[in-house]
């Protein structure tokens, strides 16, 4: 590649195009970073002649990364994360616990524990500008891997090489069957008698899932067992009468579909999952964070109780 003047390159240039790579779409792209289309595909021609070598190759059904540009926008990602982390750090110096704060939130918390946490979090902490991002685990472990968020609340442990992790509570699951079913009485439920021909699930992807196939594999449920693509539906399914699930005691308290659901609760303590928050263990801000789980955990839920000892802030 020939010798190029990089004196008209900007970060907003290399976030045109890192974007433009991610969605292999130059319209969202442009919805993404707030511009019209138009100004974002002048950009990005911009920067390949600024690089001298085209980023992408564009017909009119597809926009693919050149083999060059993709080792190029790996590089744009590099030091974006950098130039973030740059402006994180002076910030802290200046003001802490300020400025934009992306937070990404698993579906099966975000509802039911979100809203309180907002309250005390705005009282708390006023000159932080949350931002909210919802999706499944994995998801949320690339975009912070990625530099897209900065902070997420979600199940513990992650497995994630790179992460740290402060755990903030323990919820415990509930069972959810249909009021009159069998199963609902007033004494605490026993997982090994449960029926498994009965068992509703969220889909593939949900790690609340896992959690639950991972408590009944001292059992003898059915892996193979119906399944919903939100707990929200999955409480409507009990409801039907289709069957019965295990439903983390937050997300009870958003009602029993007018005495259609009823909830028991678990014989087996350990029937639960630590919640915790997780950060890039390079972030600038892990001070910040560990102030911010400190105060989350003074706040608790009723339904919710504090981890043990055993959940000392911990790599994720």
């Amino acid at each position: 590649m020939a010798h190029t003047n990089l004196a008209g390159l900007s970060l907003r240039d290399l976030e045109y195009a890192v974007a433009v790579g991610e969605l292999r779409h130059f319209g969202r792209a442009a919805e993404r970073c707030g511009v019209s289309q138009s100004a974002l595909s002048e950009q990005v021609r911009k920067l390949e002649g600024l690089l001298g070598c085209p980023l992408f190759e564009r017909t009119k059904r597809r926009v693919e990364p050149t083999p060059e540009g993709s080792r190029l926008l790996r590089q744009a990602e590099e030091v974006l994360r950098g130039a973030r982390a740059l402006l994180d750090a002076a910030r802290l110096e200046a003001e802490p616990l300020s400025g934009e704060l992306r937070i990404g939130v698993i579906p099966t918390l975000g509802p039911y524990y979100v809203p309180a946490m907002l309250r005390t979090m705005r009282e708390r902490f006023p000159r932080l500008r949350l931002q909210l991002q919802e999706a499944a685990t994995q998801a949320l472990l690339d975009q912070l891997r990625h530099g897209e968020l900065d902070l997420l609340l979600l199940a513990l442990p992650t497995g994630g090489e790179g992460l740290l992790a402060e755990p903030l509570f323990f919820e415990p699951f509930m069972l959810a069957c249909p009021a009159t079913h069998p199963l609902a009485g007033a004494t605490p439920a026993r997982v090994r008698d449960l029926p498994g021909e009965e068992l509703l699930l969220l889909e593939e992807g949900h790690c609340l899932r896992d959690q639950a196939l991972s408590l009944c594999r001292a059992g003898h449920l059915d892996r193979h067992a119906r399944q919903a693509t939100s707990l929200e539906m999955l409480r409507h399914m009990v409801g039907a009468g289709e069957g019965y699930s295990l439903l983390p005691a937050l997300a009870t308290g958003h009602g029993d579909m007018g005495g259609l659901v009823a909830y028991r609760k678990l014989a087996e303590p350990a029937a639960g999952r630590r919640i915790g928050l997780v950060w890039r263990r390079s972030a600038p801000r892990e001070s910040e964070f560990r102030l911010i789980a400190a105060h989350l955990r003074q706040h608790l839920p009723a339904a919710v109780r504090p981890c043990g000892e055993a959940d000392q802030p911990s790599a994720a």
